[in-house]
């Protein structure tokens, strides 16, 4: 049984305690390393239902977890709302002493869903660092964004209708790096939200009195999200009740499928190297599918950028039995050549032909 507020010392002011609460308290046991006791969080919070909804129940659950919270709120000026919506959040946060910091972005580095991204990501970075320097002693590594498990089914769809493998399937993991190009400044982007759909959150900003921001842009179909949650979903939903929180359940295990199949896959590995590389004739008696799991996992291994299934496919069948010796270009002057018995990566310098 999870801790309640019996558990605390009776010296602790009583906490607001909700089944919702209780939920969240449970997934968190669960998974200790998500959002680690004594840390700091910084959680993006756009004011919408989603993200207050974490706010709030964080919040209840501080004293308990002891956290340190920040806020972080983007101004993506999308919509000529924008700024009141982060002056209206500023003085709330400000009234329930959660200190906050507002970054307001240029029109062009958010024109479209994926500048956007990587401009949200990128201020939360700068505001990790930030913060950071305030206490070197205690450094900022966990961003929390208030993704749902409409999220997650919304991406898988979307994925799925773009043309995908496994890891688009499963994406939207609990926890994974917000920078990875940044290897000696480690954060980790954390969802604490996924074990809640979007009717949840809304009754918990109801039942724990939370205000709401609405942004227009998510009513916006210009962005393709938008027209799978404001069309699809529903329309799926009327036809199978609940299918949301299954799609979602199914993405869950679909990335446990995936690192079973990627922890297989480096072991492996280890029996196909030799001296210089991979072991041709053991690597082409393997089945299609299979070798071309082994060859995604060997050039990510390489810190090889990471190929389309179309060139994975492509690969694999030249590398096959009976194929003659040849070599193929890769992205960032990365080659991978193959002769009869070995097949090795190879990254060239670039020459200069100045003098």
């Amino acid at each position: 049984m999870s801790k309640s507020l019996n558990d605390l010392s009776s010296s602790a002011p009583r906490l607001k305690w909700t089944h919702w609460h209780e939920r969240l308290h449970i997934d968190l046991i669960k998974n200790p390393t998500l959002l680690p006791k004594k840390s700091t969080l910084v959680l993006a919070v756009s004011g919408g239902q989603d993200s207050m909804a974490m706010v709030g129940l964080l919040v209840d659950l501080q004293r308990i977890h002891q956290w340190r919270i920040h806020i972080w709120h983007g101004d993506h000026s999308w919509h000529k709302g924008s700024k009141r919506i982060g002056l209206e959040l500023k003085q709330w946060c400000t009234e329930k002493n959660l200190p906050i910091y507002v970054s307001t972005a240029q029109s062009k580095e958010t024109k479209n869903e994926a500048k956007a991204r990587q401009w949200r990501y990128q201020e939360l970075f700068t505001e990790t660092e930030r913060i950071s320097s305030l206490r070197p002693q205690e450094p900022c590594q966990n961003v929390l964004t208030a993704h749902t498990a409409n999220d997650r089914a919304e991406t898988l769809i979307l994925n799925l209708a773009r043309g995908t493998d496994l890891a688009g399937l499963s994406s939207l993991h609990k926890s994974r790096q917000l920078n990875e190009e940044v290897q000696d400044k480690k954060v980790n982007l954390s969802r604490p939200m996924l074990c809640f759909s979007r009717e949840d959150t809304l009754a918990i900003c109801k039942e724990l009195d939370l205000p709401i921001w609405i942004d227009p842009a998510n009513q916006m179909e210009d962005f393709s999200r938008n027209k799978i949650r404001i069309k699809i979903l529903p329309l799926l939903e009327l036809l199978y009740p609940a299918c949301t929180l299954r799609i979602s359940k199914l993405s869950e295990r679909l990335q446990g499928y995936k690192e079973s199949q990627e922890t297989l896959a480096k072991i492996a590995i280890r029996s196909l190297k030799n001296e210089k590389g991979l072991k041709r004739p053991e690597l082409a008696s393997i089945p299609s599918n299979a070798r071309i799991l082994l060859l995604a996992s060997w050039l990510k291994e390489k810190r090889v950028p990471k190929l389309t299934s179309k060139t994975l496919e492509d690969i694999s069948w030249r590398i096959g039995k009976s194929k003659p010796p040849g070599s193929k270009s890769l992205a960032d002057r990365w080659y991978i050549i193959w002769d009869r018995e070995t097949i090795l990566l190879e990254r060239r310098e670039i020459v200069s032909d100045r003098k």
